[in-house]
């Protein structure tokens, strides 16, 4: 299988099965077209992306367990997200130099690892009794990717953006398992956290390489999509030390530290309680 039959399969079938399937089958990277990006990706109905808006559990309710299936949900969400916007990054984003090839193939890996975080909360909420796609699911994640034009804006999105915000809240609900003894379920968070920082890192790597003369901070706003800040880029809690494991500079992270605006999360009082 050539790399973009891989991420055409990723991206369009409606089967998990499908989306689930190990870049390990790929045997080849030749050239190939590029291909105009869908509207959505392929989901069966069953957990197809829905208009009804379902608010994430408050952290002190997670000591019940159909409030933790919830949580996990959720996340779970986020990395079959992410696995259908990396394939559409390597199948629908140009591949202007052999650079834009080699960022595309080392996506393969975080792939891999998303897929894995996402059977291993979907195995967990099962436990729970909760099954995958039994609660509304969102595509705000897919809807700001959409204003993605190239590889750097999507390094800046994905990686710098949403798993730079992944370390905050990964560290945030391991904390919370431990507290409440959730002991398997903060093992997870913990994989998560970990494979976290290799995914930021990667990102990191590619746009500094593409930045020239910039500083990667200002890069970074340069290449963000409408309505979306750095606020974005962390959580309710700032974990420094897995940025700096991320290699990213000690400017950058307190830029991103320091950002203030009026987005919601960030700002949150009750995600305290």
């Amino acid at each position: 299988m050539n790399i973009d039959e891989y991420a055409r399969t990723l991206l369009f079938s409606p089967k998990l099965e499908d989306k689930l399937l190990s870049p390990k089958v790929i045997t080849s990277f030749t050239d190939f077209n590029i291909v105009e990006r869908p509207k959505s990706p392929g989901r069966d109905k069953l957990f197809a992306f829905s208009d009804v808006q379902i608010k994430f559990p408050r952290p002190r309710s997670l000591h019940v367990p159909e409030r933790r299936a919830m949580a996990l949900h959720f996340f779970a969400n986020h990395e079959l997200l992410a696995i259908e916007m990396m394939a559409a990054a390597i199948l629908c984003l140009p591949t202007r130099d052999e650079n834009d090839m080699k960022a595309k193939k080392g996506l393969l890996s975080t792939i891999a690892d998303e897929q894995k975080h996402f059977l291993l909360y979907k195995n967990r909420m099962e436990k729970l009794g909760l099954e995958f796609g039994g609660v509304a699911l969102n595509d705000f994640f897919w809807k700001k990717f959409s204003e993605v034009k190239e590889l750097d804006g999507f390094f800046a999105l994905v990686s710098l953006t949403f798993e730079a915000a992944n370390l905050d809240f990964a560290k945030y609900f391991e904390n919370i398992f431990k507290d409440i003894e959730d002991h398997e379920t903060e093992k997870i968070m913990n994989i998560v956290y970990e494979d976290e920082i290799s995914h930021v890192a990667y990102g990191r790597n590619w746009l500094n390489k593409w930045r020239d003369s910039k500083s990667l901070w200002e890069y970074y706003n340069q290449l963000l999509p409408e309505n979306i800040t750095p606020a974005r880029a962390k959580a309710m809690m700032f974990d420094y030390d897995s940025r700096v494991r991320a290699g990213l500079d000690q400017d950058f992270i307190n830029n991103v530290k320091n950002y203030k605006d009026d987005f919601v999360v960030t700002n949150r009082r009750e995600w305290k309680k």
